[in-house]
């Protein structure tokens, strides 16, 4: 590998011979014309970069091209030493991609100005020079590798750093518009959204898999993007952490409630994530209807979820009754703590949560927790003994019901107002 000083100097090149040096040497003299040669004329047939400004051309790419003829003149005269490392040619992969030059058109210049130098020392060998110039095609070509690792990886880093820092931005974005931190118009202009949204709720509860939880969450959070990439393309802007979050996109003309897109979503997503997701989706007016729509939206799943609804789409019509029990005021502390007397009972917890959603039919309920229909009777009785809610009577039912969804969602949070 040639001498990078920000590699090993590992496999250094033998010494050229004296006739290949001299010959290198009498390339020399037209640096400056190789490199407005490359800068103005080669470099133009490659795609895009007729279109970069002319100082960009005359300044920044042909000093490049200069600072690499030199470098690799130096090394052909001390191909053991430190002739130089490869920092402009990072410095400037980096500039490029920045700039937004395709990675593609950035190494073909490379190598179209390895080729434009090769024809240089072919130019100038003379007959009984063939030994010589096949010793310095063999050097340039060896340089050649490691100059495009170098650029390769320098952009890449650059892209992938700007991508993070573009992406952070948006994601500040879009919760400076749900949070209310930020104009909502201003949001919206930014973010490129305009007239009636649609803010659908996304919940993807992890899976139990094999792989680390870090690497199952990086995959479902890829899949679940790829998802919505397919559904909205680029007219839908997002925050979402590794179990679901915000989804903002253009209300369609053709559903303008949002019911279908709800549906068609969670059957992409249930394709890709398993059977566990679920949503709601709901519509704002304008930019500054979108953090109440979020925070709707929110609650429709939350309390899907708590009163024992299985997974899919919700709609705030699925869920009327329960949505309005699951309002706070003053006396929400006190009927939520009617279930305090067997709040450290997960078992009877879930037992009511799915005979109340099963419609008080114990065998229903006996199937979807795998019991017998007896222990479903004998846990029903025992909540009724430490609460004294009589579950079975109008009045007791819906007192639990709101208890339940007071208390909060399966995972015990406490409900929103």
């Amino acid at each position: 590998m040639p001498n990078d000083q920000s590699a090993p100097r590992q496999g250094a090149y033998p010494p050229l011979s004296p006739a290949a040096q001299a010959l290198a040497a009498r390339c020399e003299s037209r640096v400056n014309e190789l490199a407005r040669h490359m800068a103005r004329e080669t470099f133009e047939e490659l795609p895009g970069y007729a279109d970069l400004p002319a100082d960009v051309k005359d300044v920044e790419i042909a000093a490049t091209v200069r600072s690499g003829l030199r470098l690799f003149l130096r090394r052909v005269r001390d191909t053991q030493g430190r002739a130089g490392d490869f920092s402009l040619f990072r410095e400037r992969a980096a500039q490029r991609a920045d700039e937004g030059m395709p990675l593609h058109t950035l190494l073909r210049t490379h190598s179209a100005g390895a080729y434009v130098l090769w024809q240089a020392l072919r130019a100038e060998a003379t007959e009984g020079e063939e030994g010589a110039l096949i010793e310095l095609v063999d050097f340039l070509l060896r340089g050649h590798e490691a100059i495009i690792g170098a650029v390769a990886e320098t952009y890449l880093d650059e892209q992938a750093a700007l991508f993070a820092e573009r992406r952070e931005h948006h994601r500040s974005l879009v919760r400076g518009l749900l949070d209310g931190s930020l104009p909502p118009l201003r949001a919206f202009e930014e973010l490129g959204l305009e007239g009636p949204t649609l803010v659908v709720h996304l919940q993807v509860p992890p899976k139990e898999v094999p792989t680390a939880p870090d690497v199952a969450d990086r995959r479902r959070a890829r899949r679940v993007q790829t998802v919505l990439d397919r559904s909205f393309g680029s007219g839908a802007v997002s925050l979402l952490g590794v179990d679901g979050g915000q989804v903002i996109t253009a209300l369609r003309a053709d559903d303008p409630d949002g019911t279908r897109t709800g549906e068609e979503l969670a059957t992409r997503l249930r394709q890709v994530c398993g059977d566990t997701v679920r949503l709601a989706a709901v519509t704002a007016a304008t930019a500054g209807d979108v953090p109440a729509a979020a925070r709707t939206a929110a609650d429709i799943v939350r309390v899907a979820r708590a009163c024992g609804r299985p997974p899919g789409p919700h709609r705030m019509d699925d869920v009327l009754l329960e949505y309005h029990l699951s309002r706070r005021n003053e006396s929400s502390d006190r009927i939520a703590a009617l279930l305090d007397p067997v709040g450290d009972r997960p078992e009877l917890i879930e037992t009511l949560r799915t005979h109340l959603e099963h419609r008080h039919d114990r065998r229903s309920t006996a199937r979807h927790l795998g019991l017998h229909p007896n222990t479903v009777d004998n846990r029903l009785t025992r909540i009724t003994e430490l609460t004294g809610l009589d579950i079975a009577s109008a009045r007791g039912n819906a007192l639990a019901l709101a208890a339940l969804l007071l208390r909060g969602n399966a995972d015990g949070r406490p409900a929103g107002a």
